[in-house]
């Protein structure tokens, strides 16, 4: 029977739940060593979910008010770079807080309304889109920099970063809208989500019809984005490392390297990370460990890519020991 309704809800099977899965019509094991209650209490749990949604706002917070207030920091560069720390809040903020909550529920109780899940569902595409296409466009800030440093300020105006930000941005909201938009169409016969949060694959799987479509479209929008973000990746860098290769300039190439290898660093992160949760849906005798990759692919990056571009900055550098400086 279809389930339909303005109060459809659905039980939510949270990634960190560790014995009584038997409230749930389908159960799963969990990984023992990380994830069962014998080893780590309730509190134990939403201690370290809690520190790690706060480490996560803290400094991304942080990074984009030092970026706002510190004029020498107005250039293109950080101000692509604010793009991603928004994205990070968001993709932490949709998904921590409700496991918090989740964690303190026996799991009889962890239901969340149909919409809510399609609304957490837009937002978590939302996010692993714009992870590659803001980092995009700050690739080719990057190459504009190191491969025509002349032109760089008549090509990266103001105006240029507006648009470089609403086309990342825009080009996010319009795939991912069609894809949850031909999600929401199909009718629902199940009111289980063995996810630790809901996502596009999470609300399809809901269905009893045929989904060919959304696999059909599931897979153009994945190798569409994939091959369009490791493209410009490729091409970009490999002008990039042409120029520093045939250069004499060992300043260029310096820092070329620095503000570079910081990019990639963070770039194969978020791929790894985006991948693995992607490989996983495709093995499904493995749903625990996606579950645990699903969120740390929200954790991981969101933590480390403000310490990356933090430590490689020297102006956020200089920025920090001023104000310490000044405090002391």
């Amino acid at each position: 029977m279809c389930c339909s309704g303005q109060d459809e809800q659905l039980h939510v099977e949270s990634v960190l739940v560790g014995v009584n899965d038997t409230s749930y019509r389908i159960c799963g094991s969990v990984i023992p060593l990380i994830l069962n209650s014998h080893l780590y209490k309730t509190n134990q749990r939403v201690f370290i979910a809690a520190v790690s949604y706060i480490v996560i706002l803290i400094m991304n917070i942080g990074i984009s008010v030092v970026i706002c207030i510190d004029k020498n920091l107005h250039q293109p560069m950080y101000l692509l770079f604010c793009n991603l720390t928004v994205s990070d809040i968001i993709g932490s903020t949709h998904v921590v807080p409700r496991l918090l909550a989740d964690i303190l529920l026996p799991p009889s109780e962890r239901i969340i309304t149909y919409y809510e899940c399609v609304v957490q569902a837009f937002t978590t595409q939302l996010f692993g889109t714009t992870a590659h296409t803001v980092l995009m466009i700050m690739a080719f800030d990057r190459y504009v920099a190191i491969c025509n440093p002349l032109r760089y300020a008549a090509i990266m105006t103001n105006k240029m970063v507006i648009k470089l930000t609403v086309s990342a941005w825009g080009v996010a909201f319009v795939l991912v809208g069609i894809l949850l938009g031909l999600t929401i169409r199909l009718n629902r016969c199940r009111t289980l989500i063995t996810n630790p949060f809901c996502d596009n694959a999470s609300l399809f799987k809901l269905s009893c019809e045929s989904v060919f479509i959304n696999n059909v479209y599931g897979l153009t929008f994945t190798v569409v984005l994939l091959s369009s973000s490791i493209g410009s990746m490729v091409l970009t860098y490999t002008k990039i490392t042409v120029v520093c290769l045939t250069s004499k300039n060992k300043s260029l190439n310096s820092k070329a390297l620095k503000t570079c290898s910081t990019h990639l660093v963070v770039y194969f992160i978020m791929l790894l990370s985006g991948m693995i949760i992607i490989i996983m849906h495709r093995f499904p005798q493995y749903s625990d460990y996606r579950k645990l990759s699903a969120i740390l692919f929200v954790i991981v990056p969101g933590t480390l890519n403000p310490i990356i571009y933090g430590v490689q900055s020297k102006e956020i550098q200089k920025f920090l020991f001023d104000i310490f400086r000044f405090r002391k």
